[in-house]
């Protein structure tokens, strides 16, 4: 099961949590790192589906490779957010 931010618009969602959480947009590489070394903060994967974006929460490193797989060309982008503890709340995400 999938874990999401819920944001106001269907589009302009990685805009979106970098204001609203202070997110720093970063490469699929450091995501991986990140989650990989478990360096803390929330990784957040947008994914453009055409009409709407998903704001994805990759809370451990089955979930990112779910969202990086080489077949899927949908356009990404990863984000950094430091406050977890406010990501798994908004997502539901319970550990």
């Amino acid at each position: 099961m999938g874990y999401y931010i819920e944001c106001s618009r269907p589009k302009g969602k990685a805009t979106e949590i970098i204001e609203a959480f202070d997110g720093i947009e970063i490469s699929a590489d450091e995501a991986e790192m990140i989650i990989r070394e478990d360096l803390g903060g929330a990784i957040i994967c947008v994914v453009d589906n055409g009409p709407f974006e998903a704001a994805a929460y990759c809370y451990n490193l089955d979930e990112f490779r779910q969202f990086s797989r080489p077949d899927d060309k949908r356009r990404k982008t990863w984000l950094l957010v430091n406050n977890k503890a406010k990501v798994e709340e908004l997502t539901g995400y319970n550990r």
